[in-house]
Protein backbone atom coordinates (compact mmCIF):
# COMPACT_ATOMS: atom_id res chain seq x y z
CA UNK A 1 0.00 0.00 0.00
CA UNK A 2 1.15 3.51 -0.80
CA UNK A 3 0.31 6.22 1.69
CA UNK A 4 0.51 10.02 1.76
CA UNK A 5 -0.68 12.46 4.40
CA UNK A 6 -2.80 15.61 4.19
CA UNK A 7 -3.15 18.04 7.09
CA UNK A 8 -6.65 18.44 8.47
CA UNK A 9 -6.44 22.17 7.75
CA UNK A 10 -6.28 21.39 4.01
CA UNK A 11 -9.63 19.59 4.13
CA UNK A 12 -13.00 21.34 3.71
CA UNK A 13 -14.83 22.71 6.76
CA UNK A 14 -12.13 22.03 9.37
CA UNK A 15 -13.02 24.14 12.40
CA UNK A 16 -10.49 26.41 14.08
CA UNK A 17 -11.08 24.66 17.40
CA UNK A 18 -10.29 21.21 16.02
CA UNK A 19 -7.27 22.52 14.11
CA UNK A 20 -5.85 24.05 17.29
CA UNK A 21 -6.56 20.89 19.26
CA UNK A 22 -4.55 18.66 16.92
CA UNK A 23 -1.86 21.08 15.68
CA UNK A 24 -1.47 23.83 18.30
CA UNK A 25 -2.51 22.27 21.59
CA UNK A 26 -1.08 25.01 23.78
CA UNK A 27 -3.85 27.32 22.51
CA UNK A 28 -6.54 25.03 23.93
CA UNK A 29 -4.75 23.45 26.88
CA UNK A 30 -7.30 24.96 29.27
CA UNK A 31 -10.20 23.50 27.26
CA UNK A 32 -8.98 19.89 27.12
CA UNK A 33 -7.27 18.02 29.95
CA UNK A 34 -5.03 15.86 27.76
CA UNK A 35 -2.99 16.21 24.58
CA UNK A 36 -4.49 14.29 21.61
CA UNK A 37 -2.64 11.62 19.59
CA UNK A 38 -0.52 10.86 22.62
CA UNK A 39 -0.43 7.35 24.10
CA UNK A 40 1.48 8.65 27.11
CA UNK A 41 -1.51 10.89 27.84
CA UNK A 42 -3.86 7.91 27.52
CA UNK A 43 -1.66 5.93 29.89
CA UNK A 44 -1.87 8.75 32.44
CA UNK A 45 -5.61 9.11 31.92
CA UNK A 46 -5.94 5.40 32.75
CA UNK A 47 -4.93 6.04 36.36
CA UNK A 48 -8.25 6.48 38.11
CA UNK A 49 -10.42 4.42 40.42
CA UNK A 50 -13.63 3.12 38.87
CA UNK A 51 -16.31 1.84 41.25
CA UNK A 52 -16.25 -1.95 41.10
CA UNK A 53 -19.98 -2.27 41.79
CA UNK A 54 -20.66 -0.10 38.73
CA UNK A 55 -18.16 -2.13 36.70
CA UNK A 56 -19.96 -5.36 37.62
CA UNK A 57 -23.35 -3.82 36.83
CA UNK A 58 -22.34 -2.55 33.39
CA UNK A 59 -20.70 -5.87 32.50
CA UNK A 60 -23.96 -7.63 33.36
CA UNK A 61 -25.86 -5.13 31.21
CA UNK A 62 -23.49 -5.65 28.26
CA UNK A 63 -23.60 -9.44 28.39
CA UNK A 64 -26.67 -10.11 26.15
CA UNK A 65 -25.27 -7.97 23.31
CA UNK A 66 -21.69 -9.27 23.64
CA UNK A 67 -22.05 -12.90 24.65
CA UNK A 68 -18.94 -14.85 23.67
CA UNK A 69 -16.76 -11.75 23.24
CA UNK A 70 -13.56 -12.28 25.28
CA UNK A 71 -13.31 -8.54 25.93
CA UNK A 72 -16.38 -8.76 28.18
CA UNK A 73 -14.62 -10.99 30.68
CA UNK A 74 -11.59 -8.74 30.47
CA UNK A 75 -13.64 -5.60 31.18
CA UNK A 76 -14.94 -7.26 34.36
CA UNK A 77 -11.45 -7.24 35.86
CA UNK A 78 -10.49 -4.40 38.25
CA UNK A 79 -8.32 -1.70 36.70
CA UNK A 80 -9.19 -2.47 33.06
CA UNK A 81 -9.97 0.69 31.09
CA UNK A 82 -12.14 1.27 28.04
CA UNK A 83 -11.25 3.00 24.78
CA UNK A 84 -14.60 4.21 23.53
CA UNK A 85 -15.97 5.39 20.23
CA UNK A 86 -19.43 5.39 18.67
CA UNK A 87 -21.75 6.48 15.92
CA UNK A 88 -25.40 6.86 15.00
CA UNK A 89 -26.85 3.54 13.92
CA UNK A 90 -27.60 3.81 10.23
CA UNK A 91 -28.29 1.95 7.04
CA UNK A 92 -25.52 -0.37 5.82
CA UNK A 93 -23.15 0.59 8.70
CA UNK A 94 -23.33 4.35 8.07
CA UNK A 95 -20.47 6.43 6.63
CA UNK A 96 -17.08 4.75 6.21
CA UNK A 97 -15.57 6.81 9.02
CA UNK A 98 -17.66 4.67 11.40
CA UNK A 99 -15.25 1.83 10.65
CA UNK A 100 -12.25 4.13 10.97
CA UNK A 101 -13.40 5.17 14.45
CA UNK A 102 -13.61 1.55 15.53
CA UNK A 103 -10.19 0.72 14.09
CA UNK A 104 -8.65 3.65 15.96
CA UNK A 105 -10.17 2.56 19.28
CA UNK A 106 -9.02 -1.01 18.72
CA UNK A 107 -5.48 0.15 17.88
CA UNK A 108 -5.25 2.30 21.03
CA UNK A 109 -6.40 -0.59 23.22
CA UNK A 110 -3.83 -2.85 21.59
CA UNK A 111 -1.00 -0.33 22.05
CA UNK A 112 -1.93 0.14 25.70
CA UNK A 113 -1.86 -3.62 26.21
CA UNK A 114 1.68 -3.65 24.79
CA UNK A 115 2.57 -1.18 27.54
CA UNK A 116 1.09 -3.40 30.21
CA UNK A 117 -2.17 -1.44 30.58
CA UNK A 118 -5.23 -3.64 30.21
CA UNK A 119 -7.79 -2.03 27.91
CA UNK A 120 -10.76 -3.02 25.77
CA UNK A 121 -12.32 -1.21 22.79
CA UNK A 122 -16.00 -0.28 23.12
CA UNK A 123 -18.44 0.99 20.48
CA UNK A 124 -21.38 3.13 21.63
CA UNK A 125 -24.42 2.46 19.45
CA UNK A 126 -26.20 5.82 19.26
CA UNK A 127 -29.66 4.27 19.17
CA UNK A 128 -31.35 7.12 21.09
CA UNK A 129 -30.99 9.75 18.37
CA UNK A 130 -34.32 10.54 16.77
CA UNK A 131 -33.39 12.08 13.42
CA UNK A 132 -34.35 9.26 11.08
CA UNK A 133 -33.54 11.33 7.97
CA UNK A 134 -29.85 11.23 8.93
CA UNK A 135 -29.63 7.44 9.03
CA UNK A 136 -32.30 5.99 6.70
CA UNK A 137 -30.02 6.02 3.65
CA UNK A 138 -26.58 4.99 2.50
CA UNK A 139 -24.35 6.02 -0.39
CA UNK A 140 -22.49 3.43 -2.43
CA UNK A 141 -20.84 3.18 -5.86
CA UNK A 142 -20.14 0.61 -8.54
CA UNK A 143 -17.41 0.07 -11.10
CA UNK A 144 -17.91 3.53 -12.60
CA UNK A 145 -17.63 5.28 -9.18
CA UNK A 146 -20.98 6.96 -9.71
CA UNK A 147 -22.53 7.86 -6.33
CA UNK A 148 -25.79 6.00 -5.69
CA UNK A 149 -28.12 6.84 -2.81
CA UNK A 150 -30.04 3.91 -1.32
CA UNK A 151 -32.99 4.68 0.92
CA UNK A 152 -34.96 2.59 3.41
CA UNK A 153 -38.55 3.71 3.84
CA UNK A 154 -39.50 4.01 7.48
CA UNK A 155 -42.70 4.47 9.46
CA UNK A 156 -44.45 7.79 8.91
CA UNK A 157 -44.36 10.57 11.51
CA UNK A 158 -41.23 9.24 13.14
CA UNK A 159 -39.81 12.61 14.19
CA UNK A 160 -39.44 11.82 17.89
CA UNK A 161 -38.89 8.06 17.91
CA UNK A 162 -35.35 6.85 18.72
CA UNK A 163 -33.98 5.48 15.46
CA UNK A 164 -32.48 2.38 17.02
CA UNK A 165 -35.88 0.76 17.34
CA UNK A 166 -37.24 1.75 13.93
CA UNK A 167 -38.01 -1.19 11.66
CA UNK A 168 -37.77 -0.11 8.00
CA UNK A 169 -40.73 -0.88 5.79
CA UNK A 170 -38.27 -1.91 3.12
CA UNK A 171 -34.52 -2.42 3.06
CA UNK A 172 -32.94 -1.81 -0.38
CA UNK A 173 -30.96 -5.05 -0.58
CA UNK A 174 -31.70 -5.75 -4.25
CA UNK A 175 -30.83 -2.14 -5.08
CA UNK A 176 -27.53 -2.59 -3.25
CA UNK A 177 -26.54 -5.58 -5.34
CA UNK A 178 -27.43 -3.69 -8.49
CA UNK A 179 -25.38 -0.65 -7.43
CA UNK A 180 -22.31 -2.75 -6.59
CA UNK A 181 -22.43 -4.57 -9.92
CA UNK A 182 -19.02 -4.84 -11.56
CA UNK A 183 -16.97 -4.67 -8.37
CA UNK A 184 -14.88 -7.82 -7.80
CA UNK A 185 -16.06 -8.62 -4.26
CA UNK A 186 -19.66 -7.45 -4.64
CA UNK A 187 -21.16 -10.79 -3.60
CA UNK A 188 -19.16 -10.96 -0.38
CA UNK A 189 -19.97 -7.35 0.57
CA UNK A 190 -23.67 -7.70 -0.23
CA UNK A 191 -23.77 -10.96 1.71
CA UNK A 192 -22.45 -9.27 4.83
CA UNK A 193 -25.15 -6.62 4.55
CA UNK A 194 -27.90 -9.17 3.91
CA UNK A 195 -26.93 -11.17 6.99
CA UNK A 196 -27.20 -8.04 9.13
CA UNK A 197 -30.07 -6.05 7.58
CA UNK A 198 -32.72 -8.72 7.42
CA UNK A 199 -36.37 -7.75 6.86
CA UNK A 200 -38.21 -7.15 10.11
CA UNK A 201 -35.09 -6.19 12.09
CA UNK A 202 -34.66 -2.74 13.55
CA UNK A 203 -32.02 -0.33 12.30
CA UNK A 204 -30.17 -0.57 15.62
CA UNK A 205 -30.14 -4.36 15.67
CA UNK A 206 -29.02 -4.57 12.03
CA UNK A 207 -26.27 -2.01 12.51
CA UNK A 208 -24.99 -3.84 15.61
CA UNK A 209 -24.95 -7.11 13.68
CA UNK A 210 -22.88 -5.58 10.85
CA UNK A 211 -20.37 -4.01 13.24
CA UNK A 212 -20.12 -7.24 15.23
CA UNK A 213 -19.28 -9.25 12.12
CA UNK A 214 -16.82 -6.71 10.73
CA UNK A 215 -14.83 -6.61 13.96
CA UNK A 216 -15.29 -10.15 15.27
CA UNK A 217 -11.50 -10.80 15.35
CA UNK A 218 -10.79 -7.62 17.33
CA UNK A 219 -12.87 -8.00 20.52
CA UNK A 220 -14.88 -4.82 19.99
CA UNK A 221 -17.59 -4.54 22.64
CA UNK A 222 -20.96 -2.95 21.83
CA UNK A 223 -23.09 -0.87 24.19
CA UNK A 224 -26.69 0.13 23.47
CA UNK A 225 -27.94 3.01 25.68
CA UNK A 226 -31.56 1.99 24.99
CA UNK A 227 -31.00 -1.35 26.71
CA UNK A 228 -32.95 -1.53 29.97
CA UNK A 229 -29.96 -2.85 31.90
CA UNK A 230 -27.76 0.01 30.72
CA UNK A 231 -30.48 2.53 31.56
CA UNK A 232 -30.70 1.16 35.09
CA UNK A 233 -26.98 1.69 35.63
CA UNK A 234 -27.28 5.21 34.17
CA UNK A 235 -30.22 6.29 36.35
CA UNK A 236 -28.21 7.68 39.32
CA UNK A 237 -26.17 9.82 36.97
CA UNK A 238 -29.23 11.19 35.22
CA UNK A 239 -30.80 11.94 38.62
CA UNK A 240 -27.72 13.92 39.65
CA UNK A 241 -27.80 15.90 36.41
CA UNK A 242 -31.46 16.84 36.87
CA UNK A 243 -30.89 17.94 40.46
CA UNK A 244 -28.22 20.50 39.51
CA UNK A 245 -29.53 21.38 36.04
CA UNK A 246 -29.50 25.19 36.54
CA UNK A 247 -25.86 25.06 37.62
CA UNK A 248 -24.90 22.89 34.65
CA UNK A 249 -26.67 25.14 32.15
CA UNK A 250 -25.07 28.30 33.54
CA UNK A 251 -21.64 26.68 33.37
CA UNK A 252 -22.28 25.71 29.75
CA UNK A 253 -23.44 29.21 28.85
CA UNK A 254 -20.30 30.68 30.37
CA UNK A 255 -18.13 28.19 28.46
CA UNK A 256 -19.97 28.93 25.21
CA UNK A 257 -19.35 32.66 25.67
CA UNK A 258 -15.68 32.00 26.35
CA UNK A 259 -15.32 29.90 23.20
CA UNK A 260 -16.97 32.59 21.10
CA UNK A 261 -14.80 35.34 22.55
CA UNK A 262 -11.70 33.37 21.59
CA UNK A 263 -12.75 33.03 17.97
CA UNK A 264 -14.11 29.50 18.25
CA UNK A 265 -17.73 28.47 17.93
CA UNK A 266 -19.92 26.60 20.37
CA UNK A 267 -21.09 23.34 18.81
CA UNK A 268 -24.39 23.29 20.70
CA UNK A 269 -26.44 26.42 21.37
CA UNK A 270 -27.27 26.76 25.07
CA UNK A 271 -29.74 29.31 26.46
CA UNK A 272 -31.46 29.85 29.81
CA UNK A 273 -34.22 27.37 28.98
CA UNK A 274 -31.92 24.63 27.73
CA UNK A 275 -32.49 21.22 29.24
CA UNK A 276 -29.78 18.62 28.85
CA UNK A 277 -32.24 15.74 28.92
CA UNK A 278 -35.05 14.15 26.94
CA UNK A 279 -37.86 12.04 28.37
CA UNK A 280 -38.50 8.64 26.81
CA UNK A 281 -42.23 8.04 26.90
CA UNK A 282 -44.43 5.67 24.91
CA UNK A 283 -41.75 5.14 22.30
CA UNK A 284 -41.00 8.83 21.83
CA UNK A 285 -38.04 10.99 22.85
CA UNK A 286 -39.56 14.20 24.15
CA UNK A 287 -37.43 17.34 24.19
CA UNK A 288 -37.68 19.30 27.47
CA UNK A 289 -37.21 22.96 28.31
CA UNK A 290 -36.22 24.12 31.78
CA UNK A 291 -38.24 27.08 33.00
CA UNK A 292 -39.18 28.37 36.44
CA UNK A 293 -37.72 25.35 38.15
CA UNK A 294 -39.82 22.96 36.07
CA UNK A 295 -39.27 20.89 32.94
CA UNK A 296 -41.73 21.69 30.17
CA UNK A 297 -42.83 20.07 26.89
CA UNK A 298 -46.01 20.32 24.83
CA UNK A 299 -48.08 22.06 27.54
CA UNK A 300 -46.97 19.48 30.11
CA UNK A 301 -44.79 20.08 33.15
CA UNK A 302 -42.67 17.98 35.44
CA UNK A 303 -40.90 19.01 38.60
CA UNK A 304 -37.29 18.07 39.11
CA UNK A 305 -38.37 15.52 41.71
CA UNK A 306 -40.77 13.91 39.23
CA UNK A 307 -38.00 13.54 36.66
CA UNK A 308 -35.59 12.18 39.26
CA UNK A 309 -38.19 9.50 40.01
CA UNK A 310 -38.19 8.67 36.28
CA UNK A 311 -34.41 8.83 35.83
CA UNK A 312 -34.38 5.47 34.06
CA UNK A 313 -36.53 7.01 31.32
CA UNK A 314 -34.25 10.01 30.69
CA UNK A 315 -31.95 10.40 27.71
CA UNK A 316 -29.00 12.85 27.51
CA UNK A 317 -28.48 15.53 24.86
CA UNK A 318 -25.32 15.80 22.78
CA UNK A 319 -23.34 17.60 25.50
CA UNK A 320 -24.35 15.36 28.39
CA UNK A 321 -24.10 12.10 26.46
CA UNK A 322 -20.30 11.72 26.53
CA UNK A 323 -20.26 12.39 30.27
CA UNK A 324 -22.88 9.68 30.85
CA UNK A 325 -20.86 7.34 28.64
CA UNK A 326 -17.79 7.86 30.80
CA UNK A 327 -19.82 7.42 33.98
CA UNK A 328 -20.94 4.02 32.71
CA UNK A 329 -17.52 2.94 31.45
CA UNK A 330 -13.96 3.26 32.78
CA UNK A 331 -13.00 5.37 29.78
CA UNK A 332 -9.38 6.43 29.27
CA UNK A 333 -9.81 7.82 25.74
CA UNK A 334 -12.72 8.74 23.51
CA UNK A 335 -12.19 8.43 19.76
CA UNK A 336 -14.21 10.92 17.75
CA UNK A 337 -14.39 13.05 14.66
CA UNK A 338 -13.76 16.81 14.48
CA UNK A 339 -17.26 17.88 15.53
CA UNK A 340 -17.48 15.39 18.40
CA UNK A 341 -14.14 16.45 19.83
CA UNK A 342 -15.19 20.09 19.55
CA UNK A 343 -18.26 19.23 21.67
CA UNK A 344 -15.91 18.14 24.44
CA UNK A 345 -14.58 21.67 24.91
CA UNK A 346 -18.11 22.61 25.97
CA UNK A 347 -18.77 19.38 27.85
CA UNK A 348 -15.68 19.74 30.01
CA UNK A 349 -17.60 21.89 32.49
CA UNK A 350 -20.09 19.01 32.85
CA UNK A 351 -17.28 16.52 33.42
CA UNK A 352 -15.90 18.73 36.17
CA UNK A 353 -19.20 18.91 38.03
CA UNK A 354 -20.61 15.43 37.43
CA UNK A 355 -17.66 13.08 37.06
CA UNK A 356 -14.42 14.66 38.24
CA UNK A 357 -12.42 13.17 35.38
CA UNK A 358 -12.36 13.34 31.57
CA UNK A 359 -10.74 10.97 29.07
CA UNK A 360 -8.33 11.90 26.30
CA UNK A 361 -10.05 13.36 23.24
CA UNK A 362 -8.44 11.23 20.52
CA UNK A 363 -9.01 12.03 16.81
CA UNK A 364 -10.18 9.12 14.69
CA UNK A 365 -8.12 7.95 11.75
CA UNK A 366 -9.22 9.40 8.42
CA UNK A 367 -8.70 7.77 5.03
CA UNK A 368 -9.30 8.40 1.36
CA UNK A 369 -9.03 5.10 -0.50
CA UNK A 370 -8.07 4.84 -4.16
CA UNK A 371 -7.06 1.94 -6.33
CA UNK A 372 -3.92 1.85 -8.47
CA UNK A 373 -5.83 2.80 -11.59
CA UNK A 374 -7.21 5.94 -9.94
CA UNK A 375 -3.76 6.73 -8.55
CA UNK A 376 -2.28 6.52 -12.07
CA UNK A 377 -4.94 8.90 -13.33
CA UNK A 378 -4.11 11.34 -10.54
CA UNK A 379 -0.44 11.18 -11.44
CA UNK A 380 -1.22 11.64 -15.14
CA UNK A 381 -3.10 14.86 -14.50
CA UNK A 382 -0.85 16.08 -11.69
CA UNK A 383 -3.68 15.84 -9.15
CA UNK A 384 -3.41 15.54 -5.37
CA UNK A 385 -6.26 14.88 -2.96
CA UNK A 386 -6.72 18.59 -2.30
CA UNK A 387 -6.79 19.22 -6.05
CA UNK A 388 -9.78 16.91 -6.31
CA UNK A 389 -11.71 18.67 -3.53
CA UNK A 390 -13.30 21.16 -5.87
CA UNK A 391 -16.22 21.59 -8.23
CA UNK A 392 -16.48 19.82 -11.58
CA UNK A 393 -15.57 22.93 -13.60
CA UNK A 394 -12.37 23.60 -11.67
CA UNK A 395 -11.35 19.95 -11.79
CA UNK A 396 -11.86 19.75 -15.55
CA UNK A 397 -9.93 23.01 -16.02
CA UNK A 398 -6.98 21.59 -14.06
CA UNK A 399 -7.05 18.32 -15.95
CA UNK A 400 -7.47 19.93 -19.37
CA UNK A 401 -4.50 22.23 -18.75
CA UNK A 402 -2.35 19.12 -18.37
CA UNK A 403 -3.56 17.82 -21.74
CA UNK A 404 -2.37 20.81 -23.76
CA UNK A 405 0.63 19.64 -25.84
CA UNK A 406 3.95 20.82 -24.44
CA UNK A 407 4.91 22.82 -27.56
CA UNK A 408 1.56 24.63 -27.60
CA UNK A 409 1.74 25.27 -23.86
CA UNK A 410 5.24 26.74 -24.32
CA UNK A 411 4.04 28.91 -27.20
CA UNK A 412 1.17 30.30 -25.12
CA UNK A 413 3.49 30.98 -22.20
CA UNK A 414 6.01 32.64 -24.52
CA UNK A 415 3.29 34.86 -25.98
CA UNK A 416 2.20 35.93 -22.49
CA UNK A 417 5.80 36.71 -21.49
CA UNK A 418 6.47 38.65 -24.74
CA UNK A 419 3.33 40.74 -24.32
CA UNK A 420 4.09 41.39 -20.64
CA UNK A 421 7.63 42.52 -21.50
CA UNK A 422 6.36 44.81 -24.26
CA UNK A 423 3.75 46.33 -21.95
CA UNK A 424 6.35 46.88 -19.22
CA UNK A 425 8.54 48.73 -21.72
CA UNK A 426 5.59 50.77 -22.96
CA UNK A 427 4.62 51.66 -19.39
CA UNK A 428 8.10 52.99 -18.71
CA UNK A 429 8.07 55.11 -21.89
CA UNK A 430 4.61 56.50 -21.10
CA UNK A 431 5.68 57.32 -17.57
CA UNK A 432 8.49 59.49 -18.89
CA UNK A 433 6.17 61.17 -21.38
CA UNK A 434 3.00 61.65 -19.27
CA UNK A 435 2.46 59.62 -16.08
CA UNK A 436 -1.33 60.04 -16.30
CA UNK A 437 -1.38 57.76 -19.36
CA UNK A 438 -0.31 54.79 -17.23
CA UNK A 439 -3.82 54.55 -15.80
CA UNK A 440 -5.31 53.96 -19.23
CA UNK A 441 -2.55 51.47 -20.02
CA UNK A 442 -3.23 49.60 -16.79
CA UNK A 443 -6.89 49.15 -17.75
CA UNK A 444 -5.97 48.00 -21.25
CA UNK A 445 -3.32 45.67 -19.88
CA UNK A 446 -5.84 43.79 -17.75
CA UNK A 447 -8.03 43.28 -20.80
CA UNK A 448 -5.11 42.08 -22.95
CA UNK A 449 -3.93 39.63 -20.25
CA UNK A 450 -7.46 38.36 -19.79
CA UNK A 451 -7.86 37.71 -23.52
CA UNK A 452 -4.52 35.89 -23.69
CA UNK A 453 -5.54 33.73 -20.70
CA UNK A 454 -8.89 33.11 -22.35
CA UNK A 455 -7.14 31.71 -25.43
CA UNK A 456 -5.23 29.29 -23.18
CA UNK A 457 -8.35 28.26 -21.29
CA UNK A 458 -10.34 27.82 -24.49
CA UNK A 459 -7.57 25.70 -25.97
CA UNK A 460 -7.55 23.46 -22.91
CA UNK A 461 -11.34 23.25 -22.89
CA UNK A 462 -11.39 22.28 -26.57
CA UNK A 463 -8.86 19.52 -25.95
CA UNK A 464 -10.94 18.26 -22.99
CA UNK A 465 -14.05 18.23 -25.17
CA UNK A 466 -12.25 16.14 -27.76
CA UNK A 467 -10.79 13.73 -25.19
CA UNK A 468 -13.65 11.50 -24.06
CA UNK A 469 -11.30 9.52 -21.84
CA UNK A 470 -10.27 12.64 -19.93
CA UNK A 471 -13.90 13.58 -19.33
CA UNK A 472 -14.60 10.07 -18.10
CA UNK A 473 -11.52 10.21 -15.86
CA UNK A 474 -12.69 13.47 -14.32
CA UNK A 475 -16.11 12.02 -13.54
CA UNK A 476 -14.67 8.79 -12.14
CA UNK A 477 -12.07 10.49 -9.93
CA UNK A 478 -14.56 12.99 -8.59
CA UNK A 479 -17.10 10.25 -7.90
CA UNK A 480 -14.55 8.19 -5.99
CA UNK A 481 -12.71 10.87 -4.03
CA UNK A 482 -15.14 13.76 -3.62
CA UNK A 483 -18.66 12.40 -4.21
CA UNK A 484 -21.50 14.90 -3.93
CA UNK A 485 -18.91 17.44 -2.70
CA UNK A 486 -18.08 15.40 0.40
CA UNK A 487 -14.95 13.56 1.46
CA UNK A 488 -15.56 9.94 0.54
CA UNK A 489 -15.34 8.80 4.18
CA UNK A 490 -18.15 11.18 5.13
CA UNK A 491 -20.55 10.02 2.42
CA UNK A 492 -19.90 6.47 1.26
CA UNK A 493 -20.57 3.42 3.38
CA UNK A 494 -17.66 1.04 3.88
CA UNK A 495 -19.65 -1.54 1.86
CA UNK A 496 -18.57 -0.46 -1.68
CA UNK A 497 -14.94 -0.40 -0.54
CA UNK A 498 -15.28 -3.96 0.74
CA UNK A 499 -16.84 -4.81 -2.62
CA UNK A 500 -13.94 -3.15 -4.44
CA UNK A 501 -10.98 -4.28 -2.33
CA UNK A 502 -12.22 -7.39 -0.55
CA UNK A 503 -12.87 -8.44 3.07
CA UNK A 504 -9.16 -8.15 3.88
CA UNK A 505 -9.52 -4.36 3.67
CA UNK A 506 -10.36 -4.06 7.39
CA UNK A 507 -7.05 -5.65 8.40
CA UNK A 508 -5.15 -3.59 5.83
CA UNK A 509 -6.60 -0.35 7.17
CA UNK A 510 -5.93 -1.38 10.76
CA UNK A 511 -2.25 -1.65 9.84
CA UNK A 512 -2.38 1.90 8.42
CA UNK A 513 -3.79 3.57 11.56
CA UNK A 514 -1.10 5.93 12.84
CA UNK A 515 -1.95 6.97 16.39
CA UNK A 516 0.81 9.58 16.54
CA UNK A 517 -0.55 11.76 13.73
CA UNK A 518 -3.91 13.49 13.25
CA UNK A 519 -3.35 13.86 9.50
CA UNK A 520 -5.76 12.46 6.92
CA UNK A 521 -4.19 9.61 4.94
CA UNK A 522 -4.56 8.87 1.23
CA UNK A 523 -4.16 5.12 0.72
CA UNK A 524 -3.53 3.43 -2.61
CA UNK A 525 -4.92 -0.06 -2.07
Amino acid sequence: MECSCVRQTELPNTSKLFADLVYDFDRVRDLYPWRPNDLDAVAEASKFAFPEDRRAAIVRALTPLNRGNPSLEKLAQPGVVAIVTGQQVGLFSGPAYTVYKALTAIKIASELAARGIAAVPVFWLATEDHDLAEVDHAWVFGADHRPVRLHADGPANNGTRPVGGVVPENTPLAELRLALDGLPFADEAAGLVERAYQPGRSIGSSFASAIRELFAPYGLLLIDPMDAGVRAVAAPFMSAAVEIMPELVEALRARSGELTSRGYHAQVLVDKQTSLVFLLEEGHRIGLKHSGGEFVAHHRKWTGAELVARAGELSPNALLRPVLQDYLLPTAAYVGGPAELAYLAQSRVLYERLLGRQPVAFPRAGFTLVDERAAKRMRRYGLTLTGLLTNDQSLQATMSARLVPAELRDSLACAEQTVAKALDSLSAELGRFDVSLNGALSTSRRKIEYQLGKIGRKTASQIMARDAQAAADAKSLSGLVYPEKHLQERLYSIVPFLAKFGPGLIGDLYAQVDLSSPDHRVIVV
